[in-house]
């Protein structure tokens, strides 16, 4: 594991549509247990059907978010996650998320967040509560696009 720069923490905590009830300590927290992962343009970060094992968070470059026969869905970028719906489900991806550039992405995996989460269970109430408020923001702009 890489370890932190001031910059990726400012990066994720300063998203609009990141994990925004995350405090400062939580991602310094979060931050310090993420494995840095890159991207060239045209990698695939998720491939639909199959498991992530974890979630990405988006420090640097845009993504693609694909779901076949769906209208077009925004991209995402820095501060940004994908991978939540599979990470909290345990499921197979649902989508492709595609580099479009160079992306750089935090990488956490499942048992890596469950052994914070148990440390630090107040992190987690903020943490899927960034996520549920993420995926009802996504899901309104699905079913109304402006």
């Amino acid at each position: 594991m890489t370890k932190p720069s001031h910059v990726d923490v400012s990066v994720l905590s300063s998203a609009k549509y990141g994990l925004v009830y995350l405090t400062a300590n939580d991602w310094a927290l979060i931050a310090d247990k993420a494995a840095r992962k890159q991207f060239t343009n045209g990698d695939f970060i998720i491939q639909i059907g199959k498991p992530t094992h974890g979630l990405y968070l988006l420090l640097k470059g845009t993504a693609a978010v694909k779901i076949p026969g769906q209208i077009k869905i925004p991209a995402i970028g820095p501060g940004e996650v994908c991978g939540e719906i599979s990470f909290l489900d345990e499921m197979p991806a649902t989508a492709n998320v595609i580099a479009q550039e160079s992306v750089e992405a935090y990488y956490l995996d499942r048992p890596t967040l469950q052994s914070l989460f148990e440390l630090f269970p107040h992190l987690a109430s903020r943490f899927y509560r960034s996520i549920a408020s993420n995926l009802s923001r996504r899901l309104r702009e699905l079913v109304s696009p402006k």
